[in-house]
């Protein structure tokens, strides 16, 4: 689909944004391995968390949706059965990392597959761990999806110091661990998302600036009921294009404000961002609360290296709020950007060269040479089937002077399927 995006004048609302997709799928997934019923609330419709929902289907959960609710009959930890057929994650790479740390646990033979985007994924950053605790994996390339995963001998706990920041390879050796008699520490240097240490209320404790994180069969998997809040990475397009428009007012309810995940805010902050934090309040074990965001006017900021595995996923859309700070901004030490649905780095570079901006592409990041009077005549985008590029080339859209178009925009739907409707609710031309 071809996406044709005008130039907006102003953009005016109040916005509900679609579940974390994150938290739904954890959700779902931390549900199967209770002992008993779980009701979540507001489960994200997005494409990788149905997949996720499919497959503890498989594994022996019980679903029942209602009334805007999912009520989820978990098998425990012991009860989990074989699937009959592959378990198809979809183009979700937090399903197959967390799924196989399951399998690994539980010791359940199975195979994970994934669309060709999925497949195209390393996952040798979990089949080592799992191989550790006494999995055998067979992957394509000894790397790639389909993951044929069995563990014939004991489970063999494991003290894990995570080589990168990363939450996908956090959870998937916490779930494994527990399924193990004696605990299992991952050591983490650099902190990454914590939605799996909170929802499961694993022991955490600090330890010469490392935190470490224990799982074992003594942990008791609490009750998954609480309602989703909005995916703060879904927030991070209306925060930025809502900053850099004149005449602007968004109001984002009930948004999740995890603290490692939400970097974007202090960026933007620093930027000279005006934000605003109403109604805070908990989501079950999470955070939340609506923001408040209005026309800014912004500066060049050099992101800290330490802050890129919290703003991972909104650097597509801080390189466009980049573009319109005064002075010269540097993305730097996200190399792991290569390595997303697309070669992000790439496709940010493709983005910023159409509306022929100022930048310079490297290696691990960007360096943006902004201008808050920047304009273009108009632009067609490559979305390169990525979510993420395709919205934020909507917001850029937004600054042309003439209508954009946005190729494979319906990509979108893979994180936040009304987009697109949402767009022409609070654009006004």
């Amino acid at each position: 689909m071809i996406k044709t995006v005008q130039p907006a004048n102003s953009l005016i609302g109040e916005l509900h944004l679609p579940p974390d997709k994150s938290i739904s799928q954890r959700a779902a997934i931390f549900s199967l391995l209770h002992d008993g019923v779980s009701v979540v609330k507001n489960y994200s419709p997005a494409q990788d968390p149905q997949s996720t929902l499919s497959c503890v289907q498989q594994l022996g959960a019980e679903v029942e949706k209602a009334d805007g609710q999912l009520k989820i009959k978990g098998t425990g930890r012991d009860g989990l059965k074989k699937p009959v057929k592959d378990l198809d994650c979809g183009n979700s790479g937090t399903a197959m990392r967390l799924l196989s740390g399951v399998l690994t646990g539980a010791g359940i033979s199975a195979k994970l597959i994934g669309d060709p985007s999925l497949s195209a994924r390393t996952m040798k950053r979990i089949i080592d761990p799992m191989e550790a605790m006494g999995a055998h994996i067979l992957a394509r390339n000894s790397q790639y999806a389909p993951l044929f995963i069995n563990r014939i001998d004991a489970l063999k706990p494991m003290k894990y110091e995570l080589p990168i920041p990363s939450a996908q390879l956090k959870s998937c050796v916490l779930l494994a661990g527990l399924f193990g008699d004696e605990p299992t520490q991952v050591i983490e240097i650099l902190p990454s998302r914590d939605h799996t240490e909170r929802l499961l209320n694993l022991d955490q404790k600090m330890v010469q600036h490392r935190k470490i994180i224990s799982a074992s069969r003594e942990d008791v998997i609490p009750e998954q009921s609480y309602t989703i809040p909005g995916d703060f990475s879904a927030a991070a397009f209306w925060l930025v294009a809502a900053a850099i428009q004149e005449k602007a007012e968004l109001v984002l309810k009930n948004i999740g404000l995890n603290p490692t995940r939400n970097a974007l805010l202090d960026i933007l902050k620093d930027m000279g961002a005006d934000i605003a934090i109403e109604n805070e309040h908990n989501e079950g074990a999470e955070p939340a609360g609506d923001i408040v965001v209005r026309q800014s006017s912004l500066k060049a900021l050099d992101i800290d290296p330490k802050m890129i595995p919290n703003c991972i996923d909104e650097l597509p859309i801080i390189a466009v709020a980049m573009l319109f700070a005064e002075g010269s901004s540097v993305i730097a030490g996200a190399e792991e950007l290569r390595h997303k649905e697309t070669d992000r780095i790439m496709a940010m570079a493709k983005m910023l060269k159409a509306v022929g901006a100022d930048f310079e592409e490297k290696e691990d990041g960007l360096i943006i040479h902004g201008n808050p009077d920047f304009t273009f005549e108009q632009a067609t985008f490559e979305s390169f089937h990525d979510h993420r590029i395709a919205m934020s080339a909507a917001v850029l859209s937004l600054k042309s002077r003439k209508e954009c178009k946005i190729r494979d925009a319906e990509s979108a739907a893979v994180s936040y399927p009304g987009f697109w409707e949402d767009l022409g609710l609070v654009a006004k031309g």
